[in-house]
């Protein structure tokens, strides 16, 4: 702070880094993966199912439960941390990894399925047809059709919901309080003391914890553009 502050560092180090991984960044990067993964993968099985059930049968059911996912784009978060506070505290999963997980998937569904009803809208239904005629149920039509041809929407969701989970800090913060259940967002938060804040261990912890994000980005980048531009067409 005593010079430029865009100058190159004048004794560049990782000591930083090195003082990150020992002071038990691994966990805290196993938890975030847990929870990631496993939130997004209820996240993406449900909004399938939900998505193709509203795409294939056009009755005033399907329509109403489609408004209701809608409906929860419009409920913020902070506005019922409480009752879910009360909840998980009520079914006995406090300070737990699965007290993260199942609201973190249940508020990535409504504009999960949003985009997959979007893409799923897309899809021929004269597909859809010739495989009722082949004598295809619903379930294989599922994952025989509309699996296959949503995997665009379906990386495209993924990696926004896996984004938004991995960066989540207000339910960790809230449902959790033991330090070996911290989430690396959470995490941060240990390199700040009551009269300062270790900078340098910080922005080392920030760089860490954004490198496995960026190369699931890099490496799903085509299908996330094709699956966002789903049904813009109509």
């Amino acid at each position: 702070m005593s010079g430029t502050p865009l100058a190159p560092p004048a004794h560049p180090t990782l000591d930083n880094y090195q003082s990150v991984l020992d002071g038990g960044f691994t966990t805290y990067l196993l938890n975030s993966v847990v929870v990631t993964v496993a939130a997004v993968a209820i996240t993406v099985v449900v909004a399938l199912m939900a998505a193709f059930s509203i795409v294939r049968y056009t009755n005033p059911w399907s329509r109403l439960s489609f408004r209701l996912y809608l409906l929860g784009l419009a409920i913020p978060l902070q506005a019922v941390i409480i009752p879910v506070y009360l909840l998980i505290i009520r079914m006995h999963m406090y300070d737990s990894l699965i007290a993260i997980v199942l609201p973190s998937a249940a508020f990535a569904l409504p504009v999960t399925v949003m985009i997959l009803v979007s893409f799923l809208r897309d899809v021929p239904r004269s597909l859809f047809e010739a495989m009722v005629v082949d004598g295809a149920g619903d379930w294989r039509m599922l994952f025989s059709l509309a699996a296959p041809m949503a995997r665009p929407a379906l990386v495209t969701v993924a990696v926004y919901d896996g984004l938004q989970v991995w960066n989540g800090f207000l339910f960790p913060l809230i449902l959790t309080q033991s330090g070996d259940k911290a989430v690396l967002p959470l995490a941060l938060t240990l390199f700040r003391g009551q009269f300062g804040i270790n900078v340098p261990a910080t922005m080392a912890a920030v760089v860490l914890s954004t490198l496995p994000m960026l190369v699931v980005f890099v490496l799903a980048r085509r299908q996330l553009v094709a699956g966002l531009t789903a049904g813009f067409s109509k």
